[in-house]
């Protein structure tokens, strides 16, 4: 499959957006190709942003579309359960969640893909991640030429999207500017030198990562296995020490946390360093299970 860059047409995802995209897919799965309605109208978007959108809502993983015949929107099983438990993407597990899907999309975001598992520079510029992006390309597709002004606009929408705007400019854009994407909430992407136009991948506090939802990341990349070296969870592609900037001591916090809750068995005795999983849980039992977690939880604050 081609590698794609650009897709968004250089708009990021905006507060809002796609759990608007969601209510109107589910009301109407043709909405982006209607002849009887004007997407631009239903959607109260730009042309170039609803094909923005339409672009969004596959790549963090909420909806798909046939790859043939009429281009109609479906949920995918994840943003039918999304949908149904966290219609307004108000809860940060859910973010943390689409991030997964979206840093794991080798092929439909590249850009993302790379930027999370395969470039490995902490600190960086522009250049240095275009560079790198370009050898990374040759490596998977010698035939191919992508436009260099694709690349270095799949960079900027990158920082966009993790890099709440009023950090890059606080002079012009205040906090409070709700134009800014969702996912700079996360906080795996920090601003280094405002004048040099440099930028550093952070590391996410631990408490803000889901002990239920790190788990699904988990059991997705095992893939029917129960026990797992620290290593691969910390470095393997898509895996979670990857797609959420995880060091080591931050991994163990949150896998400690998901240890107290009896769902895994840390060893690390005799040189193992593993983790055994202690149910047979799939991807969609834990995102299942996270948000029982959710209700319980505003259930015990009602009362």
């Amino acid at each position: 499959m081609p590698m794609k860059f650009r897709a968004h047409d250089t708009f990021f995802i905006r507060k809002g957006w796609l759990s608007k995209g969601m209510r109107c897919v589910f009301n109407n799965p043709v909405v982006f190709i209607s002849r009887d309605e004007n997407p631009m109208d239903v959607l109260g978007l730009g042309a170039n942003m609803v094909k923005a959108l339409r672009y969004w809502l596959q790549a963090v993983g909420l909806t798909e579309e046939p790859p043939r015949g009429r281009r109609m929107q479906q949920f995918t099983r994840l943003g039918e359960i999304i949908y149904q438990h966290d219609t307004y993407i108000e809860e940060l597990g859910t973010l943390c969640l689409l991030q997964y899907c979206l840093a794991s999309q080798e092929d439909e975001a590249t850009a993302w893909y790379f930027f999370f598992n395969e470039f490995s520079m902490s600190e960086f510029s522009r250049e240095d991640f275009v560079s790198a992006l370009q050898k990374y390309i040759k490596m998977r597709d010698n035939e191919t030429d992508y436009a260099i002004r694709s690349l270095n606009e799949d960079f900027q929408c990158i920082i966009n999207t993790y890099l709440p705007r009023y950090k890059s400019n606080p002079t012009k854009v205040s906090p409070e500017n709700n134009i800014d994407c969702p996912f700079g909430e996360l906080g795996l992407v920090d601003i280094l030198n405002r004048r040099k136009k440099t930028y550093k991948k952070s590391v996410p506090a631990s408490e803000m990562l889901n002990p239920y939802v790190i788990l699904a990341v988990i059991v997705k990349n095992a893939d029917g296995r129960r026990e797992i070296s620290l290593n691969e969870l910390l470095t393997a592609p898509k895996n979670i020490g990857k797609v959420y900037n995880l060091d080591s001591i931050t991994m163990l916090d949150v896998l400690y946390r998901i240890e107290k809750l009896g769902l895994i068995k840390i060893n690390r005795t005799a040189g193992l360093d593993v983790i055994t999983i202690q149910e047979e849980l799939d991807f969609y039992d834990c995102v299942e299970r996270f948000y029982a977690s959710i209700d319980e939880q505003g259930q015990e604050n009602e009362r």
